[in-house]
């Protein structure tokens, strides 16, 4: 790696604009706002977002998931609950999320707790997967030790045989979240670095919205 290539590495934003006198009351609205004009600019997986966890430790640990739905009012996705993430969130159930889009150059960070959805919920969505899908939700002990990829080679083939001609049930070890936001910042790149930045802040239950300098 250069890296005075990689310190010399800039883009300078200049495509759109953002104002707290005209963004929606509720961070969740915008977020439907943005996330829909991130669709039309046909940004790739405008659902993959960056979830950050932390055990008791405060150790925090990152990576990729694809949000699955808005609603009890926050941001929904689906895992193996003991996997490294739900092992911490069962610590430590709070949680950030990232997404970054940059084709329209923007970012959303979410900051909340979190908490599992209902079993019927979760059920509703495995069954909405394809069978390769809830087939290697039973073949995976996410974060798990393995020898070598054989082993899940080897789970492959009896799971596939004890669901052969049936449905596939949802695992008791698997399901969604929901992170319910208490902060949620919204970035808009400008040029020369003086991006717009609008925070929403929830206190005694309603949203205060702020202008952050960049």
């Amino acid at each position: 790696m250069d890296n005075q290539a990689l310190a010399q590495l800039r883009r300078n934003y200049a495509s759109l604009t953002l104002d707290e006198n005209t963004v929606s009351t509720n961070p969740l609205e915008q977020f439907s706002v943005w996330f829909d004009e991130a669709m039309q600019a046909e940004v790739p997986e405008p659902n993959a977002m960056i979830l950050a966890t932390a055990m008791v430790d405060f150790k925090p640990s990152a990576r990729v998931v694809l949000l699955k739905g808005i609603s009890h009012g926050g941001f929904v996705f689906f895992t193996n609950y003991l996997s490294r993430k739900g092992k911490e969130l069962t610590w430590n159930p709070y949680a950030s999320l990232v997404f970054m889009w940059h084709q329209i150059e923007r970012q959303v960070r979410v900051e909340g707790r979190v908490e599992k959805i209902s079993r019927e919920e979760s059920e509703a969505y495995f069954k909405s997967r394809p069978r390769g899908s809830q087939i290697g939700a039973w073949v995976s002990r996410q974060s798990s030790v393995i020898p070598n990829r054989a082993v899940l080679e080897q789970q492959l083939v009896e799971i596939e045989k004890r669901f052969e001609n049936r449905d596939v049930d949802l695992p008791d070890y698997w399901g969604g979240y929901v992170v319910l936001p208490q902060r949620i910042e919204f970035w808009q790149g400008r040029p020369d670095r003086l991006h717009d930045r609008i925070q929403y802040m929830l206190e005694d239950k309603r949203w205060i919205i702020e202008r952050l300098s960049p």
